[in-house]
């Protein structure tokens, strides 16, 4: 009986015809299966993004901050980790490197994912040209992210020396630091520029038993430089009664017209066993910086981060506390305009010359 002017009953020609016929139909039935599928997983993805922008992935971050046993690198390590546990979506990876001088020098070619530390007074002087850094237009791309804590000269004499001031170190032995270390050269700055280089007799001694010297009284002082509390001066102040020696504004101020690598630094009193009062010294300041290849995104979020951890950094390590809002000013570049935002919106004062 014809169907749609079709006959029911075909010869083999026409049997063939139909199993193609379903063949066909059952290839179609898959594609309009696949085609389903497909819309229903396009239409998830268009609901539900990935957390992360796959046209703009967050780059894998690499801080480089001086060789793995000196004191900036264990200082990254703790800023990194604060970072990552700050954001879990940030991974900062802390690799050795030479120092701050060719961290300056790797930061003109690195991508955007680089963070390092240095001194600013060094990202200074590349921008200027001066050695040891080849000249090279793309540090003045160098932005700060935030600072991190300073490295502080103490000067610390023996209670019991009868020194109570600068102008008493004469004719008194004292260890100005390690040769060629920042406590050596700050204290032979400071005795020059205060008239008493000729005066003091200074003691070359090692590291390792300066602290010995002082307290087997063979010496009456000693200069050491980190940030503080300052493990040896604790040390040195329960073995025997010690005092830190404070600069008057006078004497402060003229230390500081001979350097521009220091800033005034004030060691709260109480931070040490037996001195209560505030001690005036210098410090040369440090921070983490990157370059304006890093995006604002990832800027503030690191910097946001950054500060979001403060008082659990403080809690592993005291000396993160000198980190705080005015230490801005001592960055002496430019902040990255990621960490600009976040300190707006924190409602932090930046000084002008940062912005």
């Amino acid at each position: 009986m014809p169907l749609g002017g079709l006959p029911v009953s075909m010869g083999a020609a026409g049997r063939q015809q139909s199993r193609t016929s379903k063949s066909d139909r059952k290839a179609v039935n898959i594609s309009r299966a696949t085609a389903a599928w497909l819309g229903a997983a396009l239409l998830l993805l268009s609901a539900h993004p990935p957390l992360a922008d796959a046209a703009d992935p967050a780059p894998a971050i690499s801080v480089h901050a001086g060789k793995a046993d000196s004191l900036n690198h264990a200082l990254a390590m703790q800023f990194a980790a604060a970072v990552a546990t700050g954001n879990t979506a940030l991974t900062l990876q802390v690799e050795e490197s030479q120092g701050s001088v060719q961290n300056i020098i790797d930061a003109t070619h690195r991508s955007g994912g680089f963070v390092f530390t240095t001194a600013p007074n060094l990202i200074a002087q590349a921008k200027r040209g001066d050695k040891p850094f080849p000249r090279n237009a793309r540090y003045r791309e160098i932005r700060a992210l935030f600072p991190i804590p300073p490295l502080t000269v103490h000067w610390v004499v023996r209670a019991d020396s009868g020194i109570a001031h600068f102008a008493d170190l004469a004719t008194h032995p004292f260890i100005p630091g390690g040769k060629g270390s920042f406590g050596e050269r700050q204290t032979a700055s400071a005795l020059h520029v205060l008239g008493l280089d000729d005066r003091v007799p200074l003691i070359d001694i090692d590291a390792a038993g300066a602290q010995n010297a002082l307290v087997g009284k063979q010496v009456s002082g000693l200069a050491l430089a980190g940030t503080f509390p300052l493990p040896a001066v604790v040390e040195l102040a329960h073995a025997t009664p010690i005092r830190l020696l404070s600069l008057t504004p006078e004497q402060l101020k003229k230390v500081l017209a001979g350097d521009d690598s220091i800033r005034p630094q004030v060691i709260p009193g109480g931070i040490y066993p037996g001195i209560d009062d505030d001690t005036h010294t210098v410090a040369q300041p440090v921070g983490a910086y990157t370059t304006t290849r890093m995006s604002e995104k990832l800027a503030y979020a690191i910097t946001k981060s950054f500060w979001s951890q403060r008082a659990a950094l403080i809690g592993r390590n005291p000396a993160w506390a000198a980190v705080t809002p005015a230490a801005l000013a001592s960055l002496g570049t430019t902040l990255h305009p990621g960490a600009l935002r976040y300190y707006r919106e924190a409602g932090i004062k930046v000084p002008a010359a940062i912005r």
